[in-house]
């Protein structure tokens, strides 16, 4: 991003993305600049978005937060591991997110997952070392460049909320594949701001199914 602010270059980005796409543009209009910013907080972000797999907002956050009231604030790795998994079950957890976030903190403890060199790391790096952990597909891992590091080059076409919008804004036939979603995104000139033509089109569902 050379010398600009963060916020800076989301601002370019929003105006890049307004005078190389139309239809966007009108969905920009329509909504506040994106709400998603940079932290450093990686290891709680991972935890959420394991338990936010394949539920609506509503549900996920309450969830994480009946996770986190458990414990009395967000739990160490080590007290995770302490924890059986029927007792991480009666907060609404799966057996298998019980397991997942299990072998997420086991990981952290034993430094094969390790937070402090993410921010040197490109997408597709951080991708391929995420994805170690059971459970965190590139999905998850492209929710955590988005909404925890704040990158902006990242384009989701796994996900089920950006393929209804995409159909919906582009007046597709039927639900696009991710080469659809790749092809519109190059056509479109999203590049390199697709996670904030993300977040509009996430908008522009006007729900709550789906990530904002």
């Amino acid at each position: 991003m050379d010398c600009m602010t963060w916020h800076e270059e989301l601002e370019k980005g929003i105006r890049h993305l307004e005078q190389h796409d139309a239809r966007l543009a009108n969905v920009i209009a329509a909504y506040p600049q994106p709400t998603f910013r940079p932290h450093s907080d990686y290891y709680r972000e991972l935890v959420e978005s394991i338990i936010s797999q394949q539920l609506s907002v509503k549900a996920a956050a309450t969830i994480y937060r009946r996770f986190v009231d458990s414990f009395g604030h967000v739990p160490e790795p080590d007290e995770i591991l302490a924890r059986e998994d029927e007792q991480l079950r009666t907060v609404g957890l799966s057996g298998q997110k019980a397991r997942y976030i299990k072998d997420l903190a086991a990981k952290v403890l034993d430094g094969s997952v390790r937070f402090d060199h993410l921010d040197q790391l490109s997408d597709d790096e951080i991708v391929a070392e995420l994805t170690a952990v059971k459970g965190v597909g590139e999905w998850t891992v492209h929710m955590f460049l988005i909404f925890c590091m704040g990158r902006f080059h990242v384009l989701p076409v796994g996900d089920l909320g950006i393929k209804n919008a995409v159909q919906r804004l582009y007046s597709l036939k039927s639900l696009p594949t991710p080469d659809d979603i790749v092809k519109i995104s190059v056509k479109n000139g999203w590049a390199p701001y697709e996670s904030i033509a993300s977040w509009y089109l996430w908008q522009s569902l006007e729900n709550t199914s789906n990530q904002t």
